[in-house]
């Protein structure tokens, strides 16, 4: 049997393929914005009509999110909310400061004239929207910064387990921290001008602190938005 590969074959398999992780990336939202809450079973039903698809991507995304620790499957009743603390929170930007510092500290022995170019040019954009007050221009910017860093380092494997260790919290989240986008007004040129200089150590540590200080700034801002209030009055 011969594969079909044509570009609308392979097109419509890649698209099918993302409607799990889109699906995944819906409730994860809804469950570290604390729109779900621990203990709380998911209406595959109601998954499945918010976002526009099928209940088999549903299905499909709630198991990506079984094997990530964010839902519990039980048998013959569904997919139930598992608990999410601040602890999970520290863990996962505590593994991404990591990797990100050490792509950092790669990305300063490498990273070439026309990368710092767009390194800076990317900045500017963010400071813009920043000023702009467009959240969502400051996500995408923020992300396009950190990817220039990693594709600088010229290290795809460490690469792509930072992405799937990123991918655990959503991306909007970066521009509801408070005082996260600030931080990054100063810190990205900081880190910029480490790389400049190739400053491998400085450009690792200030990547480390930049993503670190992250978590302090979610957990609060979480809790703040009473994610956990429940969970400590019970306590």
């Amino acid at each position: 049997m011969v594969a079909d590969l044509s570009a609308g074959s392979w097109g419509h398999r890649s698209k099918r393929q993302q409607l799990p992780e889109q699906v995944a990336a819906y409730v994860r939202e809804l469950i570290v914005s604390g729109a779900v809450r621990p203990g709380e079973f998911l209406r595959m039903d109601n998954i499945a009509q918010s976002i526009g698809v099928s209940n088999t991507p549903v299905r499909e995304g709630l198991l990506t999110l079984s094997s990530q620790g964010f839902v519990r499957q039980i048998p013959r009743r569904g997919f139930v909310v598992a608990p999410f603390t601040q602890q999970d929170i520290y863990d996962l930007f505590w593994a991404q400061a990591r990797v990100a510092g050490e792509l950092a500290f790669r990305a300063a022995k490498r990273i070439t004239p026309e990368q710092l170019a767009r390194l800076e040019d990317i900045d500017a954009r963010y400071h813009a929207a920043e000023e702009a007050g467009a959240n969502a221009r400051i996500v995408d910017l923020g992300h396009a910064f950190h990817r220039e860093v990693n594709l600088a380092a010229d290290s795809i494997r460490l690469a792509m387990l930072l992405g799937s260790v990123v991918r655990m919290l959503p991306l909007q989240f970066y521009a509801t921290i408070e005082g996260g986008v600030s931080a990054s007004h100063a810190e990205h040129p900081a880190i910029v001008a480490a790389l400049r200089a190739r400053n491998a150590k400085a450009s690792k540590m200030l990547m480390e602190q930049h993503i670190s200080d992250l978590a302090d700034r979610l957990v609060e801002t979480l809790e703040k938005g009473g994610l956990w209030k429940e969970a400590d009055m019970q306590a």
